[in-house]
């Protein structure tokens, strides 16, 4: 048994965790804050934690490794944070060397897309596969890329940025352009295409149940779009279908470029996926070349919702081979 340290750093909040390896992963406790104002004391605040953690719970047993999961971009082999847009502030951090010097221990960056595909690969839906792609599809739409069995993170660490393919001409903004694929697939994208069509209706006298009138467009989400779709809310079944296509339309990118032998989907592909899979292989069995789609399954992340806390973790592992 391995005992294992993570560390999640985000626009938001931050994560620190504790995970044992002994063939799959052990969570065994994790801790969350809002993250801090500055690097520095963002990067004080997890080693404390850290610290705080491995003396409350496992004090009798020796950490092996801790692993970083943050947004890119940034230099993994480095470990260097380079100006992600959702951590102002952080421009060419090096946030491994500090945490290296006070814990003895092995320490390793990757970004977050990377070190879930990691996490799914070695504990989740992609383990036994030698060419996955794992897609986020929260927030953003990121993937992280499994070849020919190790991670790939391209010339600069930015390989897997499928989020910025134009699907459409036109639609939704994600990645800074209009109809990407992120624009279509992601939680903000949802948002904005439900919060654009919410409207019509309301202007025509036909309001969903989860926007009765134009006061209360700010108020959407994708999870109050995702409940009124499963409840058979039309319009939200309809915002849906358009998700499941223009994902649908990505994936064929993925298999006939990529030949990967699975697909792992996370976040609102395992909520909705009822409603999803059968569009989504409806455009595949259309558009993507037989052979290689015959060679590949789509599957959701196999770690579910706690997919984000075992990712750092799963970079931990890495460093030890």
């Amino acid at each position: 048994m391995t005992l294992l340290g993570g560390m999640d750093i985000g626009g938001t909040k931050c994560a620190v965790t504790l995970g044992r390896a002994n063939g799959g992963m052990e969570l065994l406790v994790r801790q969350s804050f809002p993250t801090p104002p500055t690097p520095e004391e963002t990067l004080a605040l997890l080693m404390e934690t850290m610290e705080r953690l491995l003396a409350e719970k496992h004090s009798d047993e020796p950490l092996q490794a801790i692993g970083i999961s943050c947004g890119g971009p940034l230099n993994s082999r480095l470990g260097i944070v380079l100006s992600p847009p959702n951590l102002p502030g952080w421009d060419g951090i090096d946030c491994v060397t500090p945490i290296r010097e006070r814990f003895g221990v092995p320490v390793g960056l990757q970004n977050d897309a990377n070190a879930c595909a990691l996490a799914e690969w070695k504990w989740g839906a992609g383990k036994g596969s030698s060419n996955m792609i794992f897609l986020t599809f929260g927030t953003g739409m990121g993937a992280g890329l499994i070849l020919n069995g190790q991670l790939y993170a391209g010339t600069n660490d930015m390989a897997g940025e499928v989020g910025h393919i134009r699907l459409a001409e036109d639609g939704p903004v994600g990645y800074g352009k209009a109809g990407s694929f992120e624009g279509f697939c992601s939680g903000g994208g949802i948002a904005l295409l439900a919060k654009d069509r919410a409207k019509a209706a309301v202007e025509a006298g036909n309001p969903p149940s989860f926007c009765a009138s134009i006061e209360e467009l700010e108020n959407i989400t994708t999870q109050k779009v995702g409940e009124a779709a499963q409840q058979g809310d039309p319009l939200a079944l309809d915002i849906f279908r358009e998700v499941g296509i223009r994902l649908g339309q990505g994936l064929a990118v993925l298999v006939d470029v990529l030949n990967p032998e699975r697909i792992v989907i996370g976040s609102i592909y395992g909520r909705q996926q009822s409603i999803l899979e059968p569009l989504v292989m409806e455009y595949l069995a259309k558009e993507a070349l037989p052979i290689n789609l015959n060679a590949c399954r789509v599957v959701p992340a196999g770690l579910g919702e706690i997919v984000g806390d075992v990712a750092s973790l799963s970079v931990a592992s890495a460093m030890l081979g």
